[in-house]
């Protein structure tokens, strides 16, 4: 980090603009400001998530996830610029491969649920569903980081895979909420 923070307020974006680490100027509503916004928004999500009761196994993939989206953030800093590596998806898949295969087959739908940690993992999930779709945005118009979308999707599924194998590991009633289709419908 070539510049420590000393002083946090500078009083630079009090117009409703920002800086990038490359030294342009940007307005705070701009795409890539969004992009890294929700990046921030879901690495917070992950550090929530991190205060919950887990297996050592998934503590480790989350914090490695923290760091990678700080990454992922940094590239988005600096157009043009990139960290992440083919490396960081195919970690993700090999932890979601890992993680899969202690779990039953799906065969029905599932609701967002079950223990605390599991719910956390879902909303994270659904934060980086939304990450990935402000990245596809800012790339219409503007160069993103080449591994952006498949990280995001990876991770998506991770966090999903990951809300399941928590509300075993929690003992959850039955573990999965599944859906019920039409279970409040009223009939007149």
């Amino acid at each position: 980090m070539a510049n420590r923070l000393t002083k946090i307020y500078t009083r630079t974006g009090d117009g409703g603009e920002t800086g990038l680490a490359d030294g342009s100027r940007v307005a705070k509503d701009a795409p890539r400001i969004e992009a890294m916004g929700e990046i921030d928004e879901l690495n917070s999500c992950i550090g929530v998530l991190l205060c919950e009761v887990m297996p050592d196994t998934l503590r480790v993939c989350f914090a490695d996830v923290q760091n990678d989206l700080f990454d992922l953030g940094g590239e988005l800093s600096v157009p043009g610029h990139a960290i992440l590596a083919e490396s960081h998806v195919t970690n993700l898949e090999a932890a979601l491969d890992k993680l899969n295969a202690t779990l039953p087959a799906l065969k029905d739908f599932i609701l967002p649920g079950g223990t605390r940690a599991a719910a956390l993992a879902h909303v994270a999930r659904t934060v980086c569903r939304r990450v990935e779709r402000r990245v596809i945005t800012l790339a219409r118009s503007e160069t993103v980081p080449e591994l952006a979308c498949p990280y995001l999707n990876r991770l998506s599924d991770l966090l999903f895979v990951a809300s399941r194998a928590l509300n075993r590991v929690e003992g959850a009633a039955g573990g999965d909420v599944l859906w019920q289709p039409g279970k409040n419908r009223r009939f007149v």
